[in-house]
C-alpha cells in the first residue's frame, strides 16, 4: 500500500503550512506534504549540521529543514531574484535568517567556485541539469554525507508507468541518465523510492574513483 499525502502527518507548524499553501496556490514548486515529510524524517534520522540545498524557491523547505533541526546551518541557491528575495524575507519571518547562506544565481557555476563540506544535499533545482551537477557535488560532501534527489520520477514518466508527453521527452530523459550515473556510481548507495513525485535517496561513501 502506499500511503498518499493525505494520509501522513505534516510536523510542522499552522504559520509555516498556511504560507506553504499560500505558495503553492500562486504556482511556487513547494515540495509537496508527503516529500517534506518524509525529508524531515530523513533529517531528525541523520541530524546533519551543514545543508546545502539547491533550489530554494521562495525558502520553505529551508526554514522546515532549519526549524526541524536547529542547530544545523543551511547554504541554498536559487536561480530566479524574486524567489530569491521572497525566501530571504522568509527566512527572516521565521527567525533563522543568522543560519542561512543564500546564493543567487545559476547553480552549475556557484557549486564550481564552492568548498567545503556537507552532511546533507537537498537536490530540488533544475531537473534536466541534476547530472551536471553531480561532480561538484561529490566534492562537496563528506564521507557518510546524505543526497537527497527529489522528483526523480516526475510524474510517473520516468519509470514508464505514465506516457511521456512529447514536449516532456527531453527532460524524461535527462532525469534518467541522472539516475544511471548515481546508481552505476560506486560512491554512492542509492535507493529511488516512490515518494511524492519520486526521491533517490543516496550514502555517500566518499571512496572510489570521483566522477
Amino acid at each position: 500500500m502506499k500511503y498518499t499525502a493525505s494520509l501522513v502527518k505534516l510536523n510542522i507548524d499552522d504559520r509555516l503550512a498556511a504560507r506553504r499553501a499560500e505558495a503553492l496556490a500562486r504556482g511556487i514548486p513547494v515540495a509537496d506534504e508527503e516529500t517534506l515529510n518524509f525529508l524531515l524524517l530523513t533529517l531528525e534520522m541523520n541530524k546533519p549540521t551543514r545543508i546545502l540545498e539547491i533550489g530554494t524557491a521562495v525558502g520553505l523547505s529551508g526554514v522546515a529543514m532549519l526549524l526541524t533541526l536547529p542547530d544545523a546551518k543551511l547554504t541554498t541557491i536559487e536561480l530566479e531574484e524574486e524567489r530569491y528575495e521572497e525566501a530571504k524575507r522568509n527566512f527572516a519571518d521565521f527567525g533563522v535568517e543568522r543560519r542561512v547562506n543564500a546564493y543567487l544565481g545559476d547553480a552549475g557555476e556557484i557549486l564550481s567556485m564552492m568548498d567545503g563540506q556537507f552532511d546533507f544535499v537537498f537536490l530540488d533545482g533544475p531537473k534536466a541539469q541534476y547530472e551536471k551537477y553531480l561532480f561538484d557535488l561529490k566534492r562537496l560532501m563528506r564521507k557518510g554525507a546524505i543526497l537527497f534527489s527529489d522528483d526523480v520520477l516526475l510524474y510517473g514518466w520516468v519509470s514508464g508507468v505514465e506516457p511521456t508527453p512529447q514536449k516532456r521527452r527531453s527532460i524524461v530523459e535527462k532525469i534518467r541518465s541522472y539516475l544511471q550515473a548515481l546508481t552505476a556510481d560506486q560512491d554512492f548507495r542509492t535507493s529511488v523510492l516512490d515518494v511524492g513525485d519520486g526521491v533517490a535517496l543516496s550514502l555517500y561513501s566518499g571512496e572510489g574513483k570521483k566522477v
